[in-house]
């Protein structure tokens, strides 16, 4: 199976991101699989002349395709001629380009939350009408609208994140290659579900302390970051803390909290992204399936029965108070 990648409006950061694939890289483990790029912006050697010849033999039908990658939103804008983001060389806009190549694509993937919902580059004002592929937004209809379908029968597949984690688009590429991904395996937004599953707070190695509500109040000391830090990863979809970036990091292991940048408009949360909106002191984006009662009483006894171990590390930037050593009992 081939791949062809567009770089739309965006920062290229997912093409950064997955180029730190690791165990194996990018190229050996797509190579290995029997999947090749007709072309790569950035991994690529064809340019200018060569890479029209390309794109012409898809339109034409002379070259097959089979997934399109899409990676950065859709600039419709000025007044809907996606001329904002104009593909160099060819005259034509980005827009226009993958509204032409999307329909001869067996799978088209959005790569990154940019593609997918629009992502950073539709925030604020969003004067240069940017858009995901199918989804504007939380709102299904971007560019193409939400019952509109790939010659395979499935939708965009939005591999969410930004960037979005190496082993999701590699992992994503795959089972296309292996006739593994249905559109069960798709979550209501589209995300793969091998990943989307999961939440950001599992296996977080901050879970301890989010257990007895122990919680940091500065972005340098160790506690739980959801009671002050706006860290929302109980809600957030991800495996980032299972399986970990380039073999180990994650936002919340290097201490920064989890801005759910997989979801649709996590770029504006309405507050800044390290800090906690609450209600009389309730922060207001409570854990998933959690009832607001159920949290109000959990957290209370939790704060009551923490151990001084775990209140007086977290608001620390090391640990401070060793666990307890226990004697083999006789």
């Amino acid at each position: 199976m081939n791949i062809l990648w567009l770089q739309s409006g965006g920062c290229g950061g997912c093409t950064m991101s997955l180029l730190c694939a690791e165990d194996p890289n990018v190229i050996d483990l797509l190579d290995g699989a029997g999947l090749e790029f007709l072309w790569h912006p950035s991994i690529s050697e064809a340019t200018g002349a060569e890479v029209r010849r390309i794109l012409d033999a898809v339109i034409t039908g002379a070259q097959k395709l089979d997934i399109l990658c899409v990676e950065g939103s859709i600039l419709r804008g000025p007044n809907g001629t996606g001329r904002y983001h104009m593909m160099a060389g060819t005259g034509r806009s980005m827009m226009e380009w993958v509204r032409e190549l999307a329909p001869l694509a067996s799978h088209v993937i959005a790569v990154g939350t940019c593609a997918a919902y629009g992502g950073v580059s539709s925030a604020g004002e969003n004067l240069t009408d940017a858009v995901g592929l199918q989804y504007d937004g939380g709102h299904a209809g971007g560019l193409f609208p939400a019952k509109w379908r790939t010659k395979s029968g499935l939708p965009v597949i939005n591999v969410a994140g930004c960037p979005t984690h190496p082993d999701w688009v590699t992992e994503t590429l795959l089972l296309l290659k292996a006739g593994e991904l249905s559109a069960a395996d798709l979550d209501g937004y589209a995300r793969p579900r091998f990943y989307a599953d999961n939440l950001v707070h599992h296996a977080c190695p901050k879970n301890e302390f989010y257990e007895y509500k122990a919680s940091a109040e500065h972005l340098c000391e160790m506690g739980c970051m959801m009671e002050h830090l706006g860290c929302i990863g109980t809600q957030a979809v991800g495996d980032c803390n299972i399986r970990g970036w380039n073999g180990t990091g994650s936002c919340t292991r290097a201490g920064y909290p989890c801005i759910n940048c997989t979801a649709p408009e996590f770029e504006e949360p309405g507050h800044g992204f390290t800090e906690t909106p609450k209600f009389a002191g309730i922060p207001v984006g409570l854990p998933s399936d959690m009832p607001k009662a159920w949290f109000m009483a959990l957290a209370s006894l939790s704060k009551a029965a923490t151990p001084k171990r775990l209140a007086e590390n977290a608001t620390a930037d090391r640990i401070t108070i060793p666990p307890t050593l226990r004697k083999p009992k006789p």
